[in-house]
């Protein structure tokens, strides 16, 4: 069974840091997209990063460029997303999903997320 788990979340204030991970099990972690989305209360679920686990390239949407820096350990099948200078408008749940490039299909379900709560 193909599951990604999301942890690392947390209360920090304003200007802090965290780091997020993704651990997945169940498949070859090589040769997928992974990528991080957030669902803040009362918003739909919308994309924030992304890494190729076969070459290491990332990309990031613009609320969170600059700030953040998305990594890839194959070998323990675990993303990353080190968030810098965190705001308030970053607070929201935190999900990973894969996807495999081959057939540029998702895998897997939406695992349980992680909270992130940014204070002022």
């Amino acid at each position: 069974e193909v599951q990604l788990q999301a942890s690392g979340g947390g209360l920090v204030q304003v200007g802090g840091s965290l780091r997020l991970s993704c651990v997945g099990s169940g498949f070859n972690f090589d040769d997928y997209v992974i990528g991080w989305f957030r669902q803040a209360p009362g918003k739909e679920r919308g994309g924030v990063s992304c890494i190729n686990t076969s070459d290491g390239g990332t990309y990031y949407l613009g609320s969170v460029k600059g700030r953040s820096t998305m990594s890839s350990d194959n070998a323990k099948k675990t993303v990353y997303l080190q968030m810098n200078n965190l705001k308030p408008e970053d607070t929201a749940d935190y999900y990973c999903a894969a996807t495999y490039m081959a057939t540029r299909k998702p895998v897997g379900s939406w695992g349980q997320g992680t909270q992130v709560t940014v204070s002022s």
